[in-house]
């Protein structure tokens, strides 16, 4: 019933740009166009280029300087973004339905015909700079980032998406435009459209805006799927005033079932404000503010965080609460009866609908769903197959991910980093 919701078309152009189209009763037009390249895919000295690049794609192109680019988006009287992760990069608009023609005019002269000029390049540069020391001075940043560096020896996860700071401060034009003309290519572009608009009338004004793209051959690096190493590490950093805890697992080759629950586990877990890790860690013991957990399934990715900030002096409760809490759900301690899985399903369905109801999240998810080849009709299966899911593939699951996690923690005051056992 749910993909009759939707008047949904999907189009290869002769040029390989696949495009979606979905005809929706609103007033708000979105428009995402994703590049198919993130920086899971860079090579070692080029780490935070394809951050980089999109930033560049702002600053003027063949047919606009800088100034006149960026007061045509702003005239769209909408929103516009971009931004990049480690499987893709995008560029999105959300506007009047009026101005749908302008912002995909304006966002494919922005893909096609960028300039990378060389004064742009260098107030670019001291963007970024700021922006990883942004990060570096976010101790909730910084934290994720030192988890990642410690879990992987091989993965590019290990590496943040936003770059490294000596390669971000020797980067060249050169080596921007060269990756930029390897990747950016009409065979590894995806867009997704949701609008009012009749499908034909939209294929034709892509078209007319991205047809002149020349499609090429390419290659993208091999992607190591790499478990967590099982360690535990303490980090001391000066000026803060709360010590944080973090623990990151992988779950790579999971079924679409297993991820499916694993969601709905998460969910009760550390994802919603009445979980399971709120209640013990906040509710219960009133040791921490700030708990939750972060569970990404997207292709090459598959990680399951919890976090939570702490006092010094709690860090070893804190710890001790979260490995019973795991241990309790590994053994069936703590119980998922059919009520609490049928709220759980519930939310899930809920947030579903939301998603769908708004236009730009709608585009959002399509366009994510299409770069990673997974059918943008999944949701369906996903609604309906939540309710196979029973409280042993709960149980079944958490077997699967929950085990040796690396855990970083960060201590105030002292410097230096130090091992310890687990």
């Amino acid at each position: 019933m749910i993909k009759e919701i939707f008047n949904t078309k999907q189009t290869e152009l002769s040029n390989g740009i696949k495009l979606i189209t979905i005809k929706k009763d609103s007033q708000i037009s979105a428009v995402h166009a994703g590049i198919n390249i993130g920086s899971l895919f860079e090579e070692k000295d080029e780490k935070g280029i394809a951050h980089f690049i999109e930033h560049m794609l702002f600053k003027g192109t063949e047919l606009r300087t800088n100034e006149k680019l960026n007061n045509d988006l702003e005239n769209l009287g909408g929103e516009y973004n971009a931004y990049t992760d480690f499987n893709s990069t995008v560029y999105s608009a959300s506007i009047l339905n009026e101005e749908l023609e302008n912002a995909i005019t304006l966002m494919g002269d922005m893909l096609l015909n960028s300039t990378f000029p060389t004064s742009e390049i260098e107030k670019e540069r001291g963007v970024i700079l700021s922006e990883i020391r942004t990060i570096n001075d976010d101790i909730e940043d910084l934290s994720f980032q030192r988890v990642n560096e410690i879990a992987f020896k091989d993965s590019p996860l290990k590496e943040d998406t936003i770059g490294n700071e000596d390669i971000i401060k020797n980067v060249t034009r050169e080596q921007l435009v060269k990756f930029y003309n390897k990747y950016y290519l009409p065979n590894n572009s995806f867009i997704s459209i949701v609008s009012p608009f009749e499908h034909e009338d939209i294929i034709n004004i892509v078209s007319k805006c991205f047809g002149k793209w020349t499609k090429k051959k390419f290659e993208k690096k091999k992607i190591i799927a790499e478990k967590q190493q099982f360690i535990k590490k303490v980090s001391y950093k000066k000026e803060i005033e709360q010590s944080t805890i973090l623990y990151l697992y992988t779950f790579n080759g999971l079924s679409k079932d297993e991820e499916l629950a694993l969601r709905i586990l998460n969910f009760k877990f550390g994802e919603s404000s009445n979980s399971i890790l709120f209640r013990e860690l906040r509710e219960e013991r009133g040791l921490s503010y700030d708990v939750y957990t972060h569970l990404d399934t997207s292709n090459n990715v598959k990680t399951l965080y919890i976090y939570t900030s702490v006092s010094e002096k709690n860090v070893d409760e804190a710890i001790h609460v979260i490995d019973t809490v795991i241990q309790d759900i590994l053994t069936e301690k703590i119980v998922f009866d059919d009520n609490t899985i049928s709220l759980m399903k519930k939310i899930m369905k809920t947030a579903i609908a939301s998603t769908l109801e708004d236009s730009t999240d709608l585009s959002n998810y399509v366009l994510h769903q299409a770069m990673d080849n997974e059918d943008i009709y999944q949701f369906t299966d996903d609604m309906k197959n939540m309710g196979n899911v029973k409280s042993e593939d709960l149980y079944n699951v958490s077997r699967k991910v929950l085990q040796k996690p690396t855990i970083h923690i960060f201590l105030p005051e002292k410097r230096g980093w130090y091992w310890v056992a687990v």
